[in-house]
C-alpha cells in the first residue's frame, strides 16, 4: 500500500508499505478521509511521536475491508470513524477512568501507523459505525469534535455565560458551535487571520476581532478558551478571565512554551485554570452530534487533497490557510 511517512522530523515522503492485517479483535479500514491538525505539525517537528518513521493521521473514517476472527458487530463494507486513542486499561489512571492520562498512552497516527495511508488497522473497540446519511469523507471531523466535547466536559456550563475563544481555526470554530449550544450569553472570537474570522461571523459569533481590546467587557469573561497554543494568546487570555471564571488551555503548545501567571490574581479572583487533553469517553457522543447536524461539513472543510499531496497539505495548514484540510487516500 501507499502511505505518507514522516521519516525523520521535518522529512515526509510517500512510501510503499506492506498492507496491514487485522489482529483477532481488529479491523482494517480503507480511509475515505484523513484530517490534518496541529498534532501532525508537532509530529513533523519531532514532538509527540516516540519513534520515527511514523505514518501520521489520527483523524480518519472509512470503510472496513477486513475483520479479525473475534470481531463482532462489524462487517466488511461497514462505514466507520475511528477513535485513535490506545489506552493500556490497567495503569493507575486507566483504572480511574482517565484513559487520556494513561501511563502507557498511545494513539493511531501518533505512536503506531495512522490513517494517512491506503489501509490502517484499528481495534474493534475504537469504532463508531456511521449512519447511512453521514458520508465517511466528512466523518473525519468526528475525532476533532470529540476533543472539543472533552473540552466542554471539564468546563462549567452555567447558562448565560460569556465566552472568549482565541483562534478561529477548526477547533476554535467547533468550540464556538458547542458554546452556542451550551447556553452562552455571548461567544467572542479572537484571531489574526481575517478569512477565519469571516467564518466565525458566518457561524454566528457575537464578535470576531483581531484583539480582545476591541470587545467591551469591563468584567472580563466567564470562560476563556485558548485554541492556539501560542504564548501571546495564552498570556492575553489569562488576563481576560473574569472573577470566578475559568481558563481552558485547549490548544497544543510547543514543549518549550512558557507563560507567567499572577498567583495573587488567581487567588483574589478565584480563577480556575484547567486543561483538556484529546479524547475521553467523548468519541461516540461526537459521532452522534455530527450525525445530528451540529456541524456543517461544507463550512468546516475547506480543502481536500490526494494522498500524494500530503506534504503540500501540511504546508498549507502550517501557513494558516483554510480551515479543516482533509487527505483522501
Amino acid at each position: 500500500m501507499k502511505a505518507a511517512v514522516v521519516v525523520t522530523p521535518g522529512t515526509i515522503e510517500l512510501a510503499s508499505l506492506a498492507d496491514p492485517t487485522p489482529g483477532p479483535a481488529e479491523v482494517v479500514v480503507k480511509p475515505a478521509a484523513v484530517g490534518i491538525c496541529g498534532t501532525d505539525l508537532h509530529i513533523m517537528d519531532g514532538e509527540f511521536a516516540p519513534a520515527f518513521p511514523i505514518v501520521p493521521g489520527h483523524e480518519f473514517a472509512g470503510e472496513i475491508v477486513a475483520v479479525g476472527a473475534e470481531v463482532t458487530g462489524y462487517a466488511v463494507g461497514d462505514q466507520v470513524a475511528v477513535d485513535p486513542s490506545l489506552y493500556c486499561g490497567h495503569c493507575y489512571y486507566c483504572k480511574r477512568a482517565r484513559g487520556n492520562q494513561c501511563e502507557n498512552w498511545g494513539a493511531i497516527g501518533v505512536t503506531v501507523s495512522g490513517g494517512a495511508a491506503e489501509y490502517v488497522a484499528a481495534p474493534m473497540a475504537n469504532l463508531f459505525k456511521l449512519p447511512a446519511h453521514l458520508a465517511a469523507r466528512d466523518a473525519a471531523l468526528i475525532e476533532p469534535l470529540s476533543c472539543a466535547v472533552r473540552g466542554f466536559d471539564v468546563l462549567p456550563r452555567a447558562m448565560a455565560s460569556s465566552y472568549l475563544i482565541y483562534g478561529s481555526g477548526t477547533m476554535g470554530l467547533m468550540m464556538l458551535e458547542l458554546a452556542k449550544r451550551a447556553g452562552a450569553e455571548s461567544v467572542s472570537v479572537v484571531d489574526l487571520n481575517p478569512a477565519r474570522l469571516e467564518t466565525a461571523k458566518r457561524l454566528g459569533c457575537s464578535a470576531a476581532v483581531a484583539s480582545a481590546d476591541e470587545i467591551e467587557a469591563p468584567r472580563g469573561f466567564d470562560v476563556v478558551i485558548d485554541c492556539t497554543g501560542v504564548e501571546a494568546a495564552i498570556r492575553d487570555g489569562l488576563g481576560r478571565v473574569g472573577r470566578g471564571g475559568t481558563f481552558l488551555q485547549f490548544g497544543v503548545a510547543g514543549y518549550g512554551a512558557r507563560v507567567a501567571i499572577e498567583p495573587y490574581e488567581i487567588y483574589r479572583r478565584e480563577i480556575t485554570i484547567t486543561g483538556s487533553m484529546a479524547v475521553l469517553h467523548s468519541f461516540d457522543r461526537a459521532g452522534e452530534m455530527l450525525a445530528a447536524g451540529v456541524l456543517d461539513p461544507s463550512i468546516f472543510v475547506s480543502d481536500r487533497f490526494p494522498l500524494d499531496s500530503y506534504a503540500s497539505a501540511l504546508d498549507r495548514f502550517r501557513a494558516g490557510v483554510g480551515r479543516k484540510i482533509l487527505i483522501e487516500p
